[in-house]
């Protein structure tokens, strides 16, 4: 698999479900993995002090994430995070020596060689987000997915949601078509030498 498209959001019926669908519909070589429609513990039971069993779901999960070549993360901004369904997901499988070594003084990403993109929707508009910070997409930018290695990341934020017009969003989902293609093409597989004479 090429690209795994990670869809955050608790609702089938939002904005970000269908953010998700339409970019890896466009993209073409593109799995969408719902966290929502996975059965798993989202608590990290016994913090990092004792064993919790990853699920069949988490394991699958996993898989998917070693496979892909990109990860796309497509989540709603809610209270200045994401939402607690997502960081459950990710407490419970970006684990040490699965996700990254703290073995030394500065930990160490092990998902290296894979890209990212983060697609977030937010009610605040841009100019508030980034007066305050922007604090989900540095979480997720540099406190998730670049900690454990995945580079380079891709932000695109279509906001306020809240205001929104019908005419709006359709444009927002052509959009996310639109990134879809383009990131298809970026990372296209090199030719077979054999195909190339």
């Amino acid at each position: 698999m090429h690209t795994l498209v990670i869809d955050g959001h608790p609702n089938r019926d939002s904005l970000c479900a269908a953010l998700a669908v339409r970019y890896a519909e466009a993209h073409g070589d593109a799995r969408v993995l719902s966290v929502r429609d996975l059965a798993f513990d989202q608590n990290l039971r016994f913090g990092y002090t004792r064993r919790q069993e990853l699920e069949p779901d988490l394991l699958d999960a996993w898989t998917a994430i070693q496979d892909a070549s990109r990860v796309v993360i497509v989540t709603p901004v809610w209270w200045g995070s994401v939402p607690a369904l997502l960081q459950g997901f990710f407490d419970r499988l970006l684990l040490p020596r699965m996700a990254y070594d703290a073995s030394g003084i500065v930990p160490k990403g092990l998902l290296k060689g894979r890209g990212a993109r983060i697609i977030v929707t937010a009610d605040s508009p841009g100019l508030y987000l980034r007066l305050t910070g922007n604090t989900a997409i540095r979480q997720l930018k540099t406190h998730v997915l670049g900690f454990v290695g995945l580079a380079p990341v891709a932000v695109t934020r279509f906001s306020p949601v809240k205001t929104s017009t019908m005419k709006r969003r359709e444009q927002w989902l052509e959009d996310a078509a639109s990134l879809g293609a383009k990131d298809a093409k970026r990372y296209l597989p090199a030719p077979s030498p054999a195909l190339m004479s």
